[in-house]
């Protein structure tokens, strides 16, 4: 991985932060306490060798994480606070006082794109490991825990037949133009047209209409389809291009309201699942079921979250407990004795049952 790089001589002749800060703050109290060591090891190979800009310290980015989930901030609000905060530049590894960000805001989203599962859980793991060094979370408090599931929701909009269908031709013409590939027809105005008029024949009742407007989409939906399919025929590169599209753009014009398994939801997010946790404000939830445990006591330091993990596929809450358990005293290094669940969790896989 190549090595970030060094501007340290523009810093001469400006004070070194340790100079104009409370040594004594709690920020610059856990920065001494964290591991930065074993994070930069962690995050090591997400960083490919090659060509290009040197890629940003290892501390800087996995600092920015823990400010982010400790204060429950935004990636435009912690950027701001970053550049005028000297005690969050001190914790995320600078020397001196910057007036400006070292990074461009959207590197965020990259970097928790390419961070998966296993290097987050890193993070998570560091954190337990200081608040016990500390002594805000002692050994009693991770035996007894509380499990559950919940689910956390994407920013997706209220999927509809119209809206899926509509969206899927704008897509498909879209890369199409951007790889020169010519189309018959686009459907671009037509689609829009119909995708209005069918939101206005259902809010005035005119189903039959709506009905209509709808199978009016389905059908230049798989005309477009099918014109693709023939011009990119034969061409490697472009079928490896446009099929993963070509394929939700199908599944979203065949299926039915009514069909059993999983469904498309979202063409930028197709991992989308459809969640019914009994809940009368909201029956219905998009986005994916995840895991939480957390300690039954109430910890010196306050409330912590010892395990999350996300359950894809929408699994039924009791067989995932034993996995979920195993988890957790792998992150911990401490035997769970007691753990408390609601009724969602009969019948469950962990292997004392009566725990």
């Amino acid at each position: 991985m190549s090595k970030p790089r060094d501007e340290r001589q523009k810093d001469l002749f400006r004070p070194a932060l340790e100079r104009i800060i409370d040594m004594g703050h709690p920020l610059v109290r856990l920065a001494e306490e964290i591991d930065w060591g074993f994070l930069e090891r962690r995050f090591a190979s997400v960083c490919a060798t090659g060509p290009g800009q040197p890629p940003l310290p290892a501390r800087l980015i996995a600092g920015l994480f823990i400010l982010k989930h400790m204060h429950s901030l935004s990636d435009e609000v912690l950027c701001a606070r970053w550049v005028e905060n000297p005690y969050y530049q001190y914790f995320c590894g600078e020397q001196f006082f910057r007036h400006e960000l070292p990074f461009d805001r959207s590197s965020m989203t990259r970097w928790r794109q390419r961070l998966g599962e296993e290097h987050l859980a890193a993070l998570l793991q560091e954190s337990l490991s200081v608040a016990h060094k500390t002594g805000a979370v002692e050994t009693k408090d991770l035996e007894r825990v509380v499990v559950d599931t919940t689910v956390q929701p994407k920013a997706v909009a209220h999927p509809t037949d119209a809206r899926l269908m509509y969206r899927a031709i704008e897509k498909l013409v879209a890369l199409a133009k951007r790889h020169g590939v010519p189309l018959r027809q686009s459907y671009i105005r037509v689609a829009k047209q119909a995708s209005i008029m069918v939101g206005r024949y259902s809010h005035a009742h005119q189903f039959k209409r709506a009905r209509r407007m709808l199978r009016f989409l389905r059908t230049r939906l798989g005309r477009l389809i099918r014109d693709i399919g023939r011009k990119i025929a034969g061409d490697g590169e472009l079928e490896a291009l446009f099929i993963p599209l070509l394929g939700l753009a199908s599944r979203a014009r065949h299926q039915d309201r009514h069909q059993r398994g999983p469904k498309v939801y979202a063409l930028h997010a197709p991992e989308v699942e459809c969640i019914g946790k009994g809940k009368a404000r909201t029956p219905y939830e998009f986005g994916c079921k995840v895991s939480v445990a957390t300690p039954v006591t109430s910890p010196k330091g306050g409330q912590f979250v010892l395990h999350a993990k996300a359950l894809h596929g929408s699994p039924y809450d009791g067989h995932t407990l034993g996995a979920v358990i195993a988890d957790l005293e792998e992150l911990t290094g401490v035997e769970t004795r007691r753990i408390h669940v609601d009724k969602g969790y009969r019948g469950h896989n962990h292997p004392h049952r009566f725990t």
